[in-house]
């Protein structure tokens, strides 16, 4: 496993929905953001491939690229995201080793 591999590890189940959405010219971000009630949210957006910064990590998938930003890095090192699409399906599931705590609806968690 490379350096960048160990950072996020996408199901294959997710890999296919970002695969099937994205469009050419543009990679995943994926991130955290302040707010929910345990403190911190996950994001996970659609952005342009320019948009990429000096200081981002990028992990390249076979048709698309995940990025993520320097400051977010510290927050995501080990985490898996699944996709379940299935009846009553949740979209993407974040599952971070590094949380020490998440809300009940899973939407945002805590690191000590």
């Amino acid at each position: 496993m490379t350096e960048t591999e160990e950072i996020i590890y996408l199901t294959h189940s997710a890999a296919k929905h970002i695969r099937e959405c994205l469009v050419d010219g543009y990679h995943i971000r994926v991130g955290v953001q302040g707010g929910g009630c345990s403190g911190l949210s996950y994001v996970c957006e659609a952005q342009e491939v320019e948009l990429k910064g000096e200081h981002d990590t990028v992990i390249p998938y076979d048709t698309f690229d995940v990025v993520i930003g320097q400051k977010d890095m510290i927050y995501l090192k080990g985490m898996e995201i699944d996709y379940d699409a299935g009846l009553g399906g949740k979209g993407f599931i974040f599952s971070n080793p590094l949380a020490t705590s998440a809300c009940g609806c899973g939407e945002s968690f805590s690191v000590t």
